[in-house]
């Protein structure tokens, strides 16, 4: 039973919305999905389009924002359907909510609904709106196309890259990945590789789509992962950019991630093998590395930022949560799985680079409790999405056992039995780039020539390292 007598309920349209007891909807004040308004005006209908780009909701007319009645707020008999002309001619496509009108306390309020619309944007006299907590944010234009492809169920990577052909595509790449799709057994690919692209809809009719450009492309793709390693915020030691087709990327990426980062090593004397404790879980690391690059919105020109100091890795992409995605979904992990790259996600399903949508975060979160003192902290921020995983104190133990933080220096002879220091550093360099030089060493762990020398002399000493060939066209060995 309501509370507040329900004079009449306009149906203008054919949608159907059941208002709540009205006197709860006062109380409760104004949300995602409730606004009051003294009186009928232009804000109104700013509010109807953003309730309809969004979830939906009611205007209470009649009732200011702290829920005081407008004592002034009259009905006339015309009343009603002069605002649904207004509503309906000042918005594209033009939308009818629904209109009840009440009587509370000796006073007249109508709640005016509407459901979210099916076909997105809305435009309120050319401007496009959504609802974000109990307010209206007006939508950029890579919002507005994010919204309007949406709706369409399209994704902009399924649109033909301009000025592409089939021969912009690396036919090395496509074949490459159709023999790593096969044998994961998702899908199974059969015929020539253009036949197979138009199968995945990579090509259709002919055109190249933008995610076969990203994946396969033959010349630079115009997207970058800028990467770093810092001492603090303004104090760069090493600095990267990487621009190559989107699986090499994730690569590429992981390679210098891991070039970065601490090792370190543990001997149980039970076996004469020594256990690689890495600084943070490699499985956690590469589902942040593939969510930053499957997830990016491509129609935003800024770069992909990963920066690695001390304590902590930072993970900025750009554009923010797809849909209705929350952050607080993410910790929760009870969320339906959205992809603003449908064809992207799509192909790193079928490679076995993704386990299924959605699950990424899930599997992170597992694998950073394997870390006693890390956390991982996710934030919207303006232009995208912003990952930080860190850590108070050094894992160092299989069994999670933690230590001090790692020292910068340790003794000429020390090899082994020690959470991290510059001599695994350079193995694990040399395990990713057996080419590697003295100077890219050097610079590396930010020491001279002459300490890297000395460091690889000690290496070759205890038969850890050997030099094959010259010093110009040769290359490094990991003996043990």
């Amino acid at each position: 039973m309501r509370c507040g007598k329900l004079v009449k309920k306009f149906t203008i349209n054919s949608t159907s919305i059941i208002v709540m007891d009205i006197q709860t909807i006062i109380a409760n004040g104004e949300n995602e999905t409730t606004e009051f308004k003294s009186s009928f005006a232009d804000s109104v209908i700013e509010t109807l389009v953003a309730f309809a780009n969004t979830k939906g909701g009611k205007i209470v007319i009649g009732v200011d924002n702290k829920g005081n009645f407008n004592s002034n707020f009259k009905i006339g008999k015309e009343t009603i359907q002069n605002w649904a002309n207004d509503i309906k001619l000042k918005t594209q496509p033009s939308v009818i909510p629904e209109f009840e009108l009440f009587e509370l306390k000796g006073k007249t309020i109508v709640v005016v609904s509407i459901s979210e619309f099916p076909v997105k944007p809305i435009s309120f006299k050319s401007r496009f709106f959504k609802r974000v907590k109990n307010s209206n944010h007006v939508l950029s234009a890579i919002e507005i196309a994010d919204l309007s492809m949406q709706s369409l169920q399209l994704s902009w990577d399924s649109y033909p890259a301009q000025g592409l052909g089939i021969d912009a595509l690396d036919f090395k790449k496509v074949e490459k990945f159709i023999e790593k799709v096969n044998s994961t057994g998702r899908f199974k690919l059969e015929g020539t590789s253009t036949e197979c692209l138009e199968k995945l809809r990579f090509i259709n009719q002919g055109k190249v789509s933008n995610a076969a450009n990203m994946l396969f492309g033959n010349s630079n793709i115009h997207y970058n992962i800028h990467l770093g390693r810092f001492k603090t915020e303004s104090y760069i030691i090493d600095d990267k950019m990487l621009n190559s087709t989107l699986f090499n990327a994730v690569e590429d990426t992981m390679k210098y991630i891991v070039s970065q980062i601490k090792v370190a090593f543990e001997i149980t004397g039970k076996t004469t093998q020594r256990t690689e404790i890495f600084e943070y879980p490699l499985v956690a690391l590469r589902e942040l590395v593939l969510n930053a690059i499957i997830h990016r919105d491509y129609m935003s020109p800024v770069d992909i930022q990963i920066k690695i100091f001390d304590n902590k890795i930072t993970f900025f992409n750009p554009g923010k949560l797809f849909g209705d995605l929350t952050v607080e979904h993410l910790k929760r992990n009870n969320y339906q799985a959205y992809a603003r790259n449908k064809l992207l996600a799509e192909a790193f399903y079928l490679t076995g680079d993704i386990e299924k949508y959605g699950s990424g975060f899930k599997r992170i979160f597992n694998e950073i409790k394997q870390y006693p003192t890390m956390d991982l902290v996710c934030n919207e921020i303006p232009n995208g999405f912003l990952v930080e995983i860190s850590y108070t104190v050094q894992k160092i133990s299989a069994t999670g056992k933690v230590g001090e933080n790692v020292p910068e220096n340790v003794p000429e002879n020390v090899l082994e039995n020690v959470p991290e220091n510059r001599l695994i550093k350079i193995i694990n360099s040399i395990i990713i780039n057996g080419t590697i030089t003295i100077d890219e060493l050097a610079k590396t762990n930010s020491v001279d020539s002459k300490t890297i020398k000395r460091d690889i002399d000690k290496l070759k000493k205890t038969g850890t390292i050997k030099r094959v060939g010259s010093d110009k066209g040769g290359h490094w060995e990991i003996l043990s």
